[in-house]
């Protein structure tokens, strides 16, 4: 997409326009911007929806699941008619609708270490909204060997987690620091077995779009080296340093 803003255009991002901090040049930017979402499910639905109204220019979904009745209390994307359709496909039809100026690339497929390298060679930004350590884990590892910029979300219940990685900086730890693979259990980021409230999903992955867009524009203070905690059921909210761990790959 052409970084060039028309009448409508300018209209239609009026409201972040006028913001000093973004402004003709940084619409511009976010109008140049290309971020891949993986997984078009309770987070990557909000991201993909507000990147797609803040202008993004190259969006590009990864699924291969199809919509489900249970998934509709928190996958903001799809509604009723949406049931059984594949989830890329329907994310793509709804985001044309919100911002046709936004170009919607779709990857029916699960990720893997086959595939990943072409996938996402093509993208500046990775949001992470996968609901399994095995993903996560090789988006880590992709986005670490070919400096991309990563923001991945967790949700279980009523708590979600949120870390940016911006590989660009050595200093900068990764999931693995924080994450040990022979410690995990998916079963703590599976919604069938665990359980999440949907608007938990909903502000999860509307603060990844935040950080995406901070990121675009260098605006704000990162999330690089530190994890958010959200505990939504009692309103508390931390922001906890990560370390490096020592013999980490990432070292």
């Amino acid at each position: 997409m052409s970084g060039q803003l028309n009448k409508v255009s300018i209209e239609r991002y009026s409201r972040q326009i006028v913001l000093k901090d973004i402004g003709i040049v940084g619409q511009k930017k976010i109008s140049n911007a290309k971020v891949l979402v993986v997984g078009a499910g309770g987070l990557g639905s909000p991201v993909a929806e507000f990147l797609s109204r803040a202008g993004i220019g190259s969006l590009g979904i990864i699924d291969n699941d199809k919509v489900a009745l249970s998934n509709l209390h928190r996958q903001s994307l799809y509604n009723t008619s949406d049931i059984k359709k594949f989830k890329v496909h329907a994310a793509k039809e709804k985001i044309k609708k919100i911002n046709p100026n936004t170009e919607v690339k779709t990857y029916r497929i699960r990720l893997s270490e086959k595939n990943s390298k072409k996938i996402i060679s093509d993208y500046d930004y990775i949001v992470d909204g996968s609901d399994n350590f095995s993903t996560k884990f090789l988006l880590n590892d992709f986005c670490l060997k070919f400096k991309k910029t990563l923001i991945t979300g967790a949700i279980s219940k009523f708590d979600g987690h949120i870390f940016t990685f911006d590989f660009k900086n050595k200093k900068v730890p990764c999931l693995r620091c924080f994450f040990q693979e022979s410690e995990i259990s998916d079963d703590i980021l599976n919604c069938e077995a665990e359980g999440v409230l949907g608007t938990v999903a909903g502000i999860v992955g509307t603060i990844q779009a935040n950080e995406v867009l901070k990121k675009i524009l260098g605006i704000g203070q990162s999330l690089d080296g530190y994890i958010f905690i959200l505990d939504l059921l009692n309103l508390n909210f931390r922001k906890v340093r990560l370390k490096k761990r020592k013999n980490c790959f990432c070292k």
